[in-house]
């Protein structure tokens, strides 16, 4: 029941953030659930990349997916995360929960940064920087593979500050990257764990209906310390994780 009621606090996150939530499922899997790393991270992947499908009908629905970006950016991030899937048999568990916890408080500075800042990029009459842009997506692609996260907070502000791509569109087509990148990580991991299917399902139904929960709630509540109360959480999540495994430093 404490599992599922982490899941649906992860989907709230998503709901009324937009991303990022998803990066507390495998701390949530392997500290709340008991899962063995390397196996929470295979799991994760099914239950990101459900929960970046449900946020992606919404954004089509409103226009806010952009087909072509998604594609260029996208496929380049499924050649990283199959990479980082199949690599991650080179590291051990405990490593890639350092790296989890490095990213996860990268994620929260990423989120304390200005939402204006990356609006008035979007307005710049600049053109876009491809390579780096693509080597942007790549990053995020071995990441996902590799440790399990979505990468939401890096693929927005890349296509908006990198792509010129307008705030609302980067959200919905970042979830549609998302959501092939999880594909594409959890086929790198296929065969090298055994995932309990009916478990992640019921997990990720709970995370589903925490996301129409937030989407519901997020005009009524102020996302700007909505952000700034997860990024903290993000901080301390990332630093314990840190302390605990500091002994493969």
């Amino acid at each position: 029941m404490l599992g599922y009621l982490f899941a649906a606090l992860i989907g709230l996150a998503l709901g009324t953030l937009g991303g990022g939530g998803s990066i507390l499922t495998v701390p949530v899997f392997v500290y709340v659930l008991g899962f063995d790393p390397k196996l929470a991270i295979a799991m994760s992947l099914p239950v990101v990349g459900m929960a970046a499908l449900v946020g992606v009908a919404s954004h089509w629905r409103a226009g806010n997916v952009r087909l072509q970006t998604a594609a260029i950016f996208g496929s380049v991030a499924m050649v990283g995360s199959y990479t980082g899937a199949r690599a991650s048999v080179w590291f051990s568990g405990r490593v890639q929960l350092l790296i989890l916890g490095a990213v996860m408080i990268a994620a929260a500075v990423a989120m304390l940064r200005s939402a204006r800042q990356e609006e008035s990029a979007s307005r710049d009459d600049a053109p876009p920087h491809p390579v780096p842009l693509l080597a942007v997506g790549l990053t995020v692609g071995v990441l996902t593979g590799l440790i399990g996260i979505g990468g939401g907070f890096l693929i927005v502000p890349a296509l908006v500050i990198l792509g010129r791509v307008p705030m609302k569109a980067a959200v919905g087509t970042s979830l549609l990257v998302i959501a092939l990148n999880s594909a594409s990580g959890y086929l790198g991991h296929h065969g090298l764990e055994v995932v309990p299917w009916a478990f992640v399902a019921r997990f990720a139904a709970v995370a589903v209906i925490g996301i129409l929960a937030g989407t519901a709630l997020v005009h009524h509540i102020s996302t700007r310390q909505l952000k700034r109360a997860f990024a903290f959480l993000l901080v301390m999540i990332g630093a314990l994780i840190l302390w605990q495994n500091r002994a493969q430093f």
